[in-house]
């Protein structure tokens, strides 16, 4: 069985070093030609590095169990390092948008060197890497964060063939090509920095469960044989697992230990499943109908 913690570590490290190396292959040859295609691209990775480097601190907290401070656990930390991500992603592709202007503004003269395209080679191999590998670990483990860095790789895959366009009208003499490209590509920047901010945003503001989980979760509850409705029922998202909260109702006629016995069986049951977090039930006496009638003014899950 893999150990999600480890293989999230070995994810997060692979994307920190891809980052550092590309940098210093990238940015070594542009400064040392006066590329800004490839000196742009390896100033993106310096916020990959930061964003892979804060995943790698603040995400692994989300496999720490409850304690002292943390009562319910560390599931909120990995949307909030994915959150960051988002937020990074949108300020990067603002950044590459200004330089792109900038550039176009001050026509810039073409400086080619087949160096250049050595580096582009490189840090395109090692973002292809980064990607596969982040990608193939994320379909076991399911990080937010690591979700955030899958998106960050691709994109760069985008940029850096940016400025291989960049590169090539340089090579035939026309070097406006690079901002131009570059432009286009900070907008599918911004595009997905502002919808990672936004699935982890509801990760972080305790969303309800979209429906059709709201409703599994509640036939699971009523498959209970000693089940006879439930009300004051909800499913929301605390962090990236669910927290369910329910009014079962039993025969009234069970003893202590057997209600107790009845409301760990529903607990373990829901527990097991892989997106829920933790589980609070109450037991009551069936036919009471004490809730009846707010049961009658509140919509069913299912509209009826």
């Amino acid at each position: 069985m893999v150990d999600h913690r480890i293989a999230f570590l070995k994810a997060s490290w692979v994307n920190v070093a891809t980052n550092v190396l590309k940098i210093a292959v990238e940015g070594g040859l542009g400064l040392a030609f006066g590329s800004l295609a490839l000196v742009a691209d390896a100033a993106h990775s310096v916020a990959d590095l930061l964003a892979s480097a804060v995943v790698l601190v603040w995400g692994r907290l989300s496999f720490e169990g409850p304690d002292t401070d943390h009562p319910h656990g560390h599931e909120r930390f990995e949307p909030l390092t994915a959150l960051f991500v988002g937020g990074t992603l949108v300020l990067l592709g603002l950044k590459l948008l200004s330089d792109a202007w900038r550039t176009i503004q001050s026509a810039p003269e073409p400086h080619y060197s087949i160096f250049l395209v050595v580096g582009l080679a490189f840090a395109f191999v090692d973002r292809l890497f980064c990607y596969w590998y982040t990608k193939r670990v994320n379909r076991v483990v399911k990080s937010p964060g690591l979700t955030a860095l899958v998106a960050d790789s691709k994109n760069d895959l985008y940029t850096t063939a940016a400025a291989v366009v960049g590169v090539a009208g340089m090579a035939g003499g026309i070097p406006v090509l690079d901002p131009l490209a570059g432009a286009l590509v900070s907008l599918l920047v911004i595009h997905q920095g502002v919808e990672v901010s936004r699935e982890n945003v509801d990760y972080l503001v305790d969303t309800a469960a979209p429906e059709r989980v709201r409703e599994e979760i509640r036939d699971e509850i009523l498959a209970h044989d000693d089940v006879h409705g439930v009300h004051d029922f909800t499913a929301y998202h605390a962090g990236t697992v669910l927290e369910v909260e329910f009014h079962a109702e039993v025969d009234a006629e069970h003893s202590f230990v057997e209600a107790h016995d009845i409301e760990t069986e529903l607990r373990n049951a829901l527990i097991s499943r892989a997106d829920v977090g933790d589980v609070h039930v109450h037991l009551d006496p069936a036919g009471l109908g004490e809730w009846k009638d707010a049961d009658e003014e509140r919509p069913s899950p299912t509209g009826n």
